[in-house]
């Protein structure tokens, strides 16, 4: 249960002990008799050895163990990498593999819990509970139930297995702080449910809802239960409460739509199995923060969904939990067994084309947006991402259209809209359609709120505003009022590189390049990898006498890759410096015969033109 609170408070002490085990049990391996010729067995297999070690370490699982089966090849027996290549296979959810190596370790050893824990839930899983139970109790040190609460909770959900509820029901309520009223009287109402006493089960789980009605897995648990034994009226007022603390949960969409078509809901836990699984589902989602809670907590997941392999909500899990740690291929496998009925198709959707940009595979990812878009025309996540990747891919009239289809389903847009035309304002400036790409950044502007108050309104504003102010400054428009917008840029993000850059630049453009110099100075320190603040930094130095400066900043941006269209321009400049060149034109409203504009008022924001 993710947002349980008590079991978050207990599942975060049982994780610390089996973080110890899992990333420290290792690490110090036993040593058994003859290790020292293991050892010395295993120098010529160094190499595999550092590259397991570092495959670790990294999070690469799939790879840690295909090079801990190559070390294992040479010494069988070495206990230390049979503890790593057990953990490894786990975490990477190859539960078959992982149990010859809990077996061979029990049998050598007979003193690893985790090894008896997953023989514990293998024999669980195959209904033999009485093996389940003493493979578990030694997994807990042979203590019963007063073992840590995983343990406790599995062997309870084992007595339900054999037949024996009220066991079952002492084990749970032996948990009797007040705090743990939730937690126990939750996991009592889903034996109770499995184990046939409905009356039970309902008070059981109607406490655990009184006490957690906020938290979505008690919710959907007590509604499911009496949608069969009770109301379904008074099921769908559970997920409207529910649904009024956090909107827009598709899951809970789902389940209100089977409501409304007079269908029951089954229950959160059908079987024996499924029961565990929610345990081991529970304690992983309780302790997901963290890098090694993040590790211990796959163990966890992988666990659940060994016992519980079509539960769609696991599956997520894991392939969060691999997106946590940057494994973007087993995320993107994770998130691709989602069934395409599911409420979490969407995620996994998005979740796949995240792994498929990390992997730099824009085509994969473009297409996959595209299947999303084709189900969920009003999904403004994927089109805002399809749209970018067509813009990065230089596709500016495909990201246009895609943005301009997502606006045309719009009666009325609001705040929440302000970026698909602050994208499409983009594509269109980069697409040399300046009027358009003005018409959708001063739209954006006008959705966005006037007075920030969150970081986010802050940075949102700040792009808005940069981006306009920086286009007009950059074509000698409307100089003094993109002057007084890129100042309330800075000060809404005054660490971002690139709108202290655009600031730098009006004030180059306005002739002021003292004041150029400072801000494109501060600028690099804060961005100094980008080629066009080094670019502008070059042309205010060369304007204050500094050439040599000037030049080098220019040959930095050079090296720095800048976009094809700015290179010629860096290279003449690098060969004559800005003497020879033409200047840029004089902005209209600072001639002296030109009158100035009508008053114009804008709202406060800063990407800039030359950022993706």
């Amino acid at each position: 249960m993710p947002e349980l609170k008590p079991a978050a408070r207990m599942g975060r002490r049982v994780m610390m002990a089996l973080a110890a085990l899992v990333l420290a049990g290792s690490a110090e391996a036993r040593e058994a008799p003859g290790a020292a010729q293991r050892r010395a067995a295993l120098q010529g297999g160094s190499g595999a050895f550092l590259a397991a070690m570092s495959a670790q370490n990294a999070h690469d699982m799939r790879a840690a163990a295909e090079y801990f089966r190559d070390l294992l090849d040479a010494d069988p027996r070495n206990a230390s990498v049979v503890e790593r290549t057990f953990i490894a296979e786990l975490s990477d959810g190859n539960f078959r593999e992982a149990l010859k190596y809990a077996e061979g370790m029990v049998a050598r050893e007979g003193s690893n819990p985790l090894a008896h824990a997953a023989l514990g839930i293998n024999a669980l899983s195959q209904k033999k509970y009485q093996t389940a139970r003493s493979f578990l109790n030694r997994a807990a040190g042979g203590r019963g139930r007063r073992a840590d609460l995983t343990v406790a909770l599995l062997n309870a959900w084992t007595y339900v297995g054999s037949g024996d509820l009220r066991r079952a029901l002492s084990i749970v309520d032996g948990f009797n702080a007040p705090e743990l009223a939730a937690y126990r009287n939750f996991f009592g109402g889903l034996m109770a449910e499995v184990g046939g006493d409905m009356a039970e089960a309902t008070k059981r789980l109607s406490v655990a809802y009184r006490t957690e009605p906020g938290t979505l897995r008690v919710a959907d648990a007590y509604a499911r239960h009496i949608s069969r034994h009770g109301s379904k009226d008074d099921a769908l007022k559970v997920y409207a409460e529910w649904d009024n603390r956090t909107s827009g949960q598709p899951f809970v969409k789902q389940q209100v739509a089977e409501l409304k078509a007079g269908r029951s809901l089954p229950a959160l836990a059908r079987n024996v199995q499924q029961g565990a699984a929610e345990v081991l589902y529970g304690l992983g989602a309780a302790s997901s923060s963290g890098r090694e809670a993040i590790d211990t907590s796959l163990i966890f997941m992988q666990l659940a969904l060994f016992l519980n392999p079509e539960d769609d909500l696991v599956k997520v899990s894991v392939a969060e939990l691999f997106e946590t740690l940057k494994q973007w291929e087993r995320s993107g496998e994770a998130f691709g067994k989602i069934k395409s009925d599911s409420p979490f198709r969407t995620r996994s959707l998005l979740g796949r084309v995240v792994a498929y940009e990390r992997q730099e595979k824009t085509d994969d990812a473009i297409r996959t947006l595209t299947t999303l878009l084709q189900e969920a025309p009003d999904e403004l996540d994927a089109v805002d991402m399809l749209a970018g990747l067509y813009r990065t891919k230089k596709k500016y009239q495909d990201s246009i259209e895609v943005y301009s289809k997502a606006i045309e389903r719009i009666p009325a847009p609001d705040r929440s809209h302000w970026n698909l035309f602050f994208g499409r304002g983009v594509a269109f400036e980069r697409n040399k359609q300046w009027p358009k790409a003005e018409g959708d950044f001063l739209k954006a502007l006008d959705l966005l709120p006037k007075s920030v108050k969150t970081q986010r309104e802050k940075y949102e504003r700040a792009q808005v505003l940069n981006y306009l102010a920086y286009s007009w400054v950059d074509q000698g428009l409307n100089i003094e009022r993109s002057f007084d917008m890129l100042k309330e840029a800075v000060s809404l993000a005054p660490e971002d590189g690139a709108i202290v850059d655009s600031l730098g630049w009006a004030y180059y453009r306005l002739g002021k390049f003292d004041e150029a110099v400072r801000e494109l100075q501060r600028a690099i320190e804060l961005k100094p990898g980008d080629p066009t603040i080094n670019d502008h930094l070059g042309d205010a130095y060369w304007k204050v006498g500094r050439k040599d400066e000037a030049r080098f900043k220019w040959n930095h941006a050079r090296d720095l890759k800048p976009e094809p269209d700015e290179l010629p321009n860096i290279l003449r400049k690098i060969d004559t410096g800005l003497d020879q060149m033409a200047p840029p034109p004089i902005p209209a409203e600072l001639k002296q015969d030109v009158p100035p504009p009508p008053p114009f008022s804008l709202p406060p924001v800063g990407i800039k033109p030359n950022g993706n």
